[in-house]
């Protein structure tokens, strides 16, 4: 069963408000504004459901509406109360200049504001309500703009953080003050009490599907008196407040939440909540004894938790939840596709660590004792897969990055190529941001490092090689004098078990660049490049390190040895291309093709490189090392199998290959489910580890499939993609990855549980 810990961003459906949906579709499915005796029973249903949300919300008087959620109800309180404004400077009033709305608002809330200031030509100055650390308004800027503020927009509670607005304060500071308060009540709906008439609160907009309310049915409170003006005109439904045929399914739905809030027994009162997110905030300590919470626990929802734990990031733990059927959040469902930072929490003044760290757990308030023991096993468990994958340090791991591991930081590539049965490895092109998380890593495994090596020196910083072996006094080989690429002085090569590590200068981009060859018991198996060659483009010679006259000498030099198939891995790789070939660089650029095929000697490519490169600013149509691209980056059209297509394939192609590519830390919390018949062909290769097994999917029959599959199809796009470049064009991904595998073969998800049985948070 599936733990799902966002019921800030949506929650399931009440079983009562699904039955009574499914009613009003078979018995009350009038259209409440016919007078006939089916339409008279939806109206009554209507104002029935109505006059239960006055007595939840406390709101005898005012007008309370039916909307499409949130979204609407803010839209049509910023435009009513402008209106209201724009009404007012016509009649000659003075009206106030400033709209202002919390830093930590909901976009909706400063979105709607420019845009209807703008459409109505109002000349106000929109601005935000600083918040502290607490994520709290600043009580003290509000009250000496309040005087000029013609509407002010804040939060009950904040759907990130969950941090509760101090409305009694906001409520005092703005006793005088002309403005009119709009209060987004979203996440307070069942968990708080609001007194709206109390707090002379002018509009407050709610969502139904925050509630355990299907998606699509919302409410707006305007107090009375407050200026109003419809957002949707037509029909005149709604008392002409809001046109439109009302959502009988969604009004029916909602009344049954609403009724469950009167019974008292369906939802949690406060102190239980409050005791189930005590003893979550307790697994997730135990889980992550780093962690620390991004708001004070005693200032927020009882049903929300949000955190951050040193060195991982928000990306890195989603895809643990996600693999132990943990659903959780980064922030805002909204924004979790832009991949940014959270504005709520930069907003507060967190670390940019914290902020970009940061996940969001959130229950809600129909969750139970047993589904909270379930869930707080779950997050331990979660905790366990990453001290057993070394990325926690509390605890020794138990099984180490045998082979060839990728870390990735802005394009730019690192490598740790390890022997277990040794215990020693080497790293290749070392990072400053890494050099915590590598050492950790190295001293949770018990490994020596044999070496630290650069392809080559950069001219605009140093190299962190020797930060990483300080960072490690006791872990280092004794290897003697270093040169300035971190090489031992007085060996010729740097063994690994059975491994061996060569080195073949290639000076170019810069006069010391560097290739490393890796040897195994089967021959050459790949050469880190560096910047020299990268996928679809070769590194930048017009740097004062660099020796142009001498590249194209260098990429000959380079072929003779490695020959047209050799993996070759650079140091930067911005298209998530991971490895290429001579072979596939041929065909991709123009330029190192002539000069491979005998069409150009040296001085001729350094002068055709030169005018390519010549005007071209680092960064600019280039990698972040500067390597002028020759050939166009084109978005990879990734090759997809529905899981329909995958199971017909395996019927016709019994030797297809399935490969599972999500991370070591992912497969250990549970296996993946049964993809396809058992005669299939399974391995399990972390993205971070592909490189040491393309060489053998290359190597394949050409006729043999090879399908990747992840979470969620993305990771999996990649591999299939990096296959296919190599010239393995059977390469494929699962669409939709996991998320969307369904068992029977169909195009659609399965369900995850027994319908009838709520698995509710």
């Amino acid at each position: 069963m599936e733990i799902y810990l966002d019921c800030n961003a949506t929650t399931p459906v009440l079983p009562q408000a699904r039955q009574a949906a499914l009613a009003a579709m078979a018995d009350d499915f009038g259209n409440p504004s016919s007078v006939h005796s089916t339409g008279l029973r939806a109206r009554s249903l209507i104002d029935d459901v109505r006059a239960r949300a006055r007595r939840v919300l406390g709101v005898p008087g005012g007008r309370l509406l039916f909307t499409s959620g949130a979204t609407e109800g803010i839209q049509t309180a910023v435009l009513s109360a402008l209106v209201g404004l724009r009404d007012r400077r016509a009649r000659g009033e003075s009206v106030a200049s400033l709209l202002l709305y919390g830093a930590t608002d909901h976009k909706a809330v400063p979105e709607s504001l420019r845009h209807w200031k703008a459409l109505l030509e109002l000349g106000m100055d929109v601005q935000a309500i600083p918040v502290g650390h607490d994520g709290r308004h600043d009580l003290a800027w509000l009250r000496e703009r309040a005087p000029r503020a013609g509407l002010v927009c804040t939060m009950a509670a904040n759907n990130e953080t969950g941090v509760v607005s101090d409305l009694d304060g906001l409520a005092g500071v703005l006793a005088g003050s002309p403005a009119l308060w709009l209060v987004d009540g979203v996440q307070a709906l069942g968990k708080l009490a609001l007194r709206l008439a109390e707090r002379r609160i002018d509009y407050a907009p709610f969502s139904g599907h925050k509630l355990y309310a299907p998606k699509g049915i919302g409410l707006l409170y305007v107090r009375e008196g407050a200026p109003f003006t419809p957002l949707m005109a037509g029909g005149g439904q709604e008392g002409a407040q809001r046109s439109g045929t009302e959502n009988m399914t969604g009004v029916a739905a909602l009344g049954a939440v609403l009724a469950a809030l009167e019974d008292g027994g369906t939802f949690g009162d406060a102190a239980t909540l409050a005791g189930f997110r005590d003893r979550l905030a307790q697994a997730l300590l135990e889980a992550f004894p780093t962690l620390v919470f991004n708001a004070p626990p005693a200032l927020c929802l009882p049903t929300t938790l949000n955190f951050s734990v040193p060195g991982l990031p928000s990306k890195l733990l989603l895809d643990l939840f996600d693999a132990a059927d943990v659903r959780v959040s980064g922030g805002s469902a909204c924004s979790a596709s832009k991949a940014q930072p959270s504005y709520v929490l930069q907003a507060m003044g967190l670390p940019a660590w914290q902020t970009a760290s940061a996940v969001r757990l959130s229950f809600g308030p129909a969750a139970d004792e047993a589904f909270i023991t379930a869930a707080c096993e779950r997050i331990r468990a979660c905790g366990r897969s990453l001290r057993e994958s070394c990325l926690q340090p509390s605890a020794p791991g138990s099984l180490p990055p045998e082979g060839l591991t990728r870390f990735i930081v802005d394009g730019a590539c690192c490598y740790l190529l390890a022997d277990a049965a040794s215990r020693r490895c080497i790293v290749v092109d070392p990072l400053r941001e890494l050099t915590e998380r590598l050492a950790a890593l190295l001293r949770c495994q018990g490994y020596t490092l044999a070496a630290v090596l650069d392809t080559h020196r950069h001219g605009d910083h140093a190299s962190p090689a020797a930060e990483l072996r300080a960072a490690l006094p006791d872990l280092g080989d004794d290897t003697g004098p270093l040169d300035a690429l971190g090489w031992p002085q007085d060996v010729r090569e740097l063994r690994l078990g059975d491994r061996v590590l060569t080195r073949l200068p290639i000076p170019g981009h810069t006069a010391d660049s560097t290739a490393y060859l890796l040897h195994d018991a089967n021959g050459l198996r790949l050469a880190f490049v560096g910047d020299t060659v990268m996928p679809g483009a070769l590194g930048r010679s017009d740097f004062d390190e660099s020796e142009p006259l001498v590249f194209g000498a260098s990429l000959l030099k380079l072929a003779q040895v490695v020959g047209p198939t050799t993996l070759l891995l650079p140091s930067h790789d911005d298209g998530d291309r991971f490895a290429s070939t001579l072979a596939t660089e041929r065909r991709a650029q123009p330029l190192l093709a002539r000069l491979l095929g005998g069409g150009l000697d040296a001085p001729a490519f350094a002068a055709a490189k030169a005018e390519r490169e010549g005007g071209v600013e680092p960064g600019d149509c280039a990698t972040p090392a500067g390597g002028a691209r020759v050939a166009p980056h084109v978005d990879d059209d990734c090759k997809v199998l529905t899981p329909a297509q995958l199971l017909a394939l395996v019927e016709r192609q019994p030797e297809l290959l399935l490969v599972d590519v999500r991370e070591a830390y992912e497969q250990r919390l549970g296996h993946a489910p049964d993809l396809v018949a058992p005669r299939a062909r399974h391995q399990a290769i972390p993205l971070s580890q592909l490189l040491l097994a393309l060489p053998d999917w290359l190597a394949l029959p050409t006729t043999t499939p090879v399908v990747f599959y992840c979470r969620s199809g993305n990771r999996s796009a990649q591999a299939a993609n990096a296959l296919r470049r190599l010239g393995h064009e059977q390469a494929w991904s699962l669409a939709g990855g996991l998320a969307l595998w369904r068992p029977q073969g169909g195009d659609a998800p399965a369900p995850l549980r027994d319908p009838d049985v709520p698995a509710f948070a």
